[in-house]
């Protein structure tokens, strides 16, 4: 039972007030780098998928866009709909819980965006502690990122766009052969150097094994990695 010496983790960001509720990662930079690549338009339909504390989806909402954000998280979905309270915008927001396009089947959108669990994940080291399983991306990385991608074309409106972040070691060509099998135009309208993420070095190894681009150095402990803000538009 929560008591009042657990206190409460608050978060401000281009003055909105969000509460961090417990199970809920705190925003890092890959979320910020994401962020500030967003463009919302008054009157458009965004869906933001896996929503955590629900960054994204209010600042589309404060900007006058009809906001819908999933997460597979209750805890999340309850923290998303309480900050949507808190930032006077819960009238342009409908945090719905489901996995993925589940929640919003049959609907389409001018504006998919995404900054979900990336993290290359070794058979058996899917830990499922909060802050780990906020990181985990399937044993490639890709895992959530390709059903997203799958998905974006039905649920885009002509000239809709899908936005989300990948790390470098992903692959850039790799995010760009993906959006072009889908039937959208690929770009890459960011990119930030960041510092490697701690939880990267527990699975330096694997991470390896799969940078077939070669953007990490081959020995030593590699300090920073670059991320990329992508975007597939589909054609009107």
């Amino acid at each position: 039972m929560a008591s009042a010496d657990d206190g409460l983790l608050l978060f401000v960001y281009r003055g909105a007030l969000f509460k961090i509720a417990e199970g809920v990662q705190v925003p890092k930079a890959g979320t910020l780098l994401f962020c500030r690549h967003l463009a919302f338009q008054p009157g458009e339909r965004v869906l933001e998928l896996g929503t955590g504390a629900g960054l994204a989806a209010i600042l589309a909402a404060r900007a006058g866009s009809k906001v819908v954000a999933t997460d597979v998280v209750p805890a999340a979905v309850a923290c998303a709909r309480e900050n949507a309270v808190l930032n006077g915008v819960v009238d342009k927001v409908e945090v719905k819980l489901g996995d993925c396009y589940d929640p919003v089947a049959g609907l389409t959108f001018d504006l998919i965006c995404t900054n979900p669990p990336q993290m290359p994940t070794p058979t058996g080291r899917d830990r499922d502690d909060p802050v780990a399983a906020a990181d985990n991306g399937g044993v490639n990385g890709w895992e959530i990122l390709d059903r997203a991608i799958r998905g974006a074309p039905r649920h885009l409106a002509p000239g809709g766009r899908l936005i989300f972040t990948i790390f470098a070691f992903l692959g850039q060509k790799a995010a760009m052969s993906k959006l072009e099998a889908a039937g959208l135009v690929p770009r890459i309208i960011g990119r930030e150097v960041q510092a490697f993420p701690r939880i990267g070095y527990e699975r330096l190894d694997h991470i390896r094994s799969l940078d077939v681009e070669g953007v990490l150095p081959r020995t030593g402990l590699p300090t920073t990695v670059e991320r990329f803000v992508v975007q597939g538009t589909k054609p009107s």
